[in-house]
């Protein structure tokens, strides 16, 4: 099987076995041997020869590729950066299996990064280490570890650079593997802050290989893919596994502070179909004006109590029911904030209702965009990805109801729980390359 251009033969990679397993394993295999030896005695020694032959061969072939492993594989520590406009996403890779020689040979510079960020779920008032989201028993590169999801705000990258230099991570890396807009907008101020070049690379090819490999690595706990069945329910709506083993063709919606769209034929072929300005960021940003709130968090508290109906216009507001002839119910919107025209019903309105027409108005348009492109692309598997979906339950489940209404179950909305992380898991995978 191949993930991402890692190849795996068989039921375990190469890079996962040692050479003692190897030989232990083929030693197995050859036992039976000796019971034929005992029948025909001429045939055995010719058989016999040959399988040590193929023994020799075959530990010969895991030596080298475990020499060439070690040999290419990039030193610690492991990051992938995601740099997007609204947060950092950074991917941290912890080795488990560190031996006492190389424990003994460590440089301080690098236990002590790998203590700062093991050992705190907070860094200052702004990082977060999503722990609900870390990966143990991971094997990458034939290193054993556990892989780290940690998010802060953009403007707080200066501070990172900041204890980036006092950690003297430059002695340890002198390249750092980062997409997003933020890899070149910030290029020159991680040359001078923290004496570090980034190998930038594309947001859209590492956001394919993040998904990739991370729905292809999660093998215990909640199922990585999920969809929500009776999304409107709230007595009934739960949410359901979903196997992502043949997931071509897809449609791949990445909704951070503005929204992309892909179409996903192949792990090589894809392209970006469309994508609209009005995305997270939108949310948030309208959300700071109208309400006074200053966190995604507290914007998203906010919108859970609010009632839209009181700010925008629906179809029985203009029709006084539904409108049948074309299909449309009376609870649909017709004008988003349509009612705040009218002074009366402004000054009748909370902040709360508010930020819920402002979530309902940007999840709407995500949501209407995203089902013309699956009608123009002909594809039915729809995957939302982004920070705009973390614990935000209420976007999810009206875009798993409205693209099942509005395509008569012919869409399923799908949802992946490490959300906004993928493009920063397309990054580290691109580490080996650069070594």
């Amino acid at each position: 099987m191949e993930l991402n251009g890692y190849h795996c033969d068989g039921e375990a990679c190469p890079e996962t076995e040692d050479e003692d397993t190897t030989v232990s394993k083929q030693c197995w295999v050859d036992a039976p041997c000796s019971n034929i030896e005992s029948a025909n005695m001429e045939n055995t020694t010719t058989s016999g020869t040959v399988h040590r032959e193929r023994r020799v061969s075959n530990s010969t072939s895991s030596r080298q590729r475990i020499d060439s492993l070690k040999k290419n594989r990039p030193p610690f520590p492991w990051f992938g950066m995601d740099i997007g406009g609204t947060l950092v996403k950074l991917v941290y890779f912890e080795p488990k299996d560190i031996t006492a020689e190389e424990e003994q040979e460590e440089v301080e510079s690098l236990k002590s990064i790998r203590h700062y960020l093991t050992s705190h779920t907070a860094y200052g008032k702004t990082g977060i280490r999503d722990v609900h989201l870390e990966l143990p028993d991971l094997m990458l590169w034939g290193r054993k570890g556990s892989l780290h999801f940690i998010r802060f705000p953009t403007q707080e990258l200066p501070a990172f650079l900041q204890m980036g230099r006092e950690k003297h991570f430059s002695s340890l890396h002198t390249t750092l593997c980062a997409t997003g807009g933020g890899a070149y907008k910030f290029e020159a101020d991680f040359r001078t802050m923290a004496d570090l070049q980034l190998l930038k690379l594309d947001e859209l090819d590492c956001l394919i290989k993040g998904v990739l490999y991370i729905d292809s690595v999660v093998s215990s706990g909640p199922s990585e893919c999920y969809y929500y069945e009776n999304p409107t329910d709230t007595e009934h709506c739960q949410q359901k596994a979903y196997n992502l083993e043949n997931p071509y063709p897809l449609l791949l919606v990445n909704i951070g502070s503005g929204v992309s769209i892909l179409a996903v034929y192949s792990k090589d072929d894809y392209k970006r179909v469309t994508g609209t300005s009005l995305g997270g960021g939108t949310f948030l940003g309208l959300c700071c004006l109208l309400t006074g709130c200053s966190t995604f968090e507290e914007a998203l508290e906010m919108a859970a109590r609010g009632e839209s109906a009181r700010v925008d216009k629906l179809v029985r507001d203009i029709y006084g029911g539904d409108y049948e002839r074309f299909g449309l119910p009376g609870w649909a919107v017709a004008s988003s904030f349509g009612n705040m025209m009218c002074k009366e019903k402004r000054d009748s309105v909370s902040k709360e209702d508010l930020a819920r027409s402002t979530l309902i108005t940007i999840t709407n348009n995500i949501g209407s965009i995203t089902r013309m492109c699956a009608l123009n692309e002909n594809i039915e598997r729809v995957v939302f990805v982004g920070n705009f979906l973390r614990v935000n339950t209420l976007s999810m489940k009206l875009l798993a109801y409205a693209l099942d209404y509005w395509s008569k179950g012919q869409l399923k909305a799908l949802f992946l729980r490490h959300e906004g992380y993928f493009c920063a898991v397309g990054a580290l995978l691109e580490l080996l390359n650069s070594s």
